[in-house]
């Protein structure tokens, strides 16, 4: 071996992963989120993100806080394709102008009007629609069996508060060892919110903004160390080998000399 292809082979054994810096649960008005896909590409980009999963809602079609009257915003399977084709267009442009990550996914939105039924869940690199109407375990099944990567979304403890009906997801917590092996990860922030019981029980846990306005943008993310494509963060985020979370703050104004 020559010393020049010796001491290159060396330099890579010394190169250390860069962390990524992720969103792994966004959405757009394709759901309930206030940016457009574009919008909400640009936004992460300009600000340095590495990953970005776009992951807009499915929801039961007897779902009990929307209204029987209106059309629910959503993913459902008649536009589900459309949706796809969107996110594939964008994920183009992202990388060429940000190198920026795009993942299409979907959130498992199974609200019920007994909190301890509700669950919600990330489907993190989930190319095929997946509904809700039999269940979340039936869901999460389904979606596994589609390559996706599983991540259980803001975990209500058990006789905690939620800010609204639809996010009182207390399923998670009250049966967390069946469910568990149903999942891959866990939401140990969703934004600002800290779900402790997560840490105590030690399930692998990753931090999401949930984002749906711009200034979710900010609070606690997740660092993955791995490679930048989406087959090896959908393999980490299945793996339960550790994530890194970090907090990002909005940079204060400046103030007048």
């Amino acid at each position: 071996m020559t010393a020049d292809r010796s001491s290159t082979l060396k330099a890579e054994m010394r190169r250390k992963v860069e962390p990524l810096l992720c969103e792994l649960h966004a959405h757009t008005r394709w759901s309930d989120g206030e940016l457009t896909l574009p919008e909400l590409v640009d936004l992460y980009g300009r600000n340095g993100f590495d990953v970005l999963a776009v992951t807009d809602h499915v929801v039961r079609t007897d779902d009990p806080f929307i209204p029987k009257a209106s059309q629910p915003s959503c993913v459902h399977a008649g536009n589900h394709a459309a949706y796809l084709a969107a996110i594939e267009v964008e994920a183009e442009r992202a990388r060429r102008e940000y190198d920026l990550l795009l993942v299409p996914g979907l959130e498992l939105t199974f609200n019920d009007s007994d909190p301890f039924l509700a669950a919600h869940a990330v489907a993190v690199g989930c190319r095929a629609f997946v509904g809700v109407d039999h269940g979340i375990d039936a869901a999460l099944v389904h979606a596994r069996s589609e390559g996706a990567a599983l991540v259980a979304a803001h975990p209500y403890r058990a006789m905690g508060r939620a800010s609204s009906p639809a996010r009182a997801t207390q399923r998670w917590s009250r049966h967390w060892r069946r469910l568990r092996l149903l999942v891959d990860r866990w939401e140990l922030f969703n934004r600002e919110e800290l779900f402790g019981w997560v840490a105590d029980r030690g399930l692998p846990a990753v931090a999401n903004g949930d984002f749906h306005t711009p200034e979710h943008l900010f609070g606690w993310k997740t660092l993955l160390p791995c490679a930048k494509s989406e087959d090896a963060v959908l393999a980490y985020l299945r793996s339960g080998r550790p994530a890194f979370l970090t907090r990002i703050d909005p940079l204060p104004a400046l103030r007048a000399a």
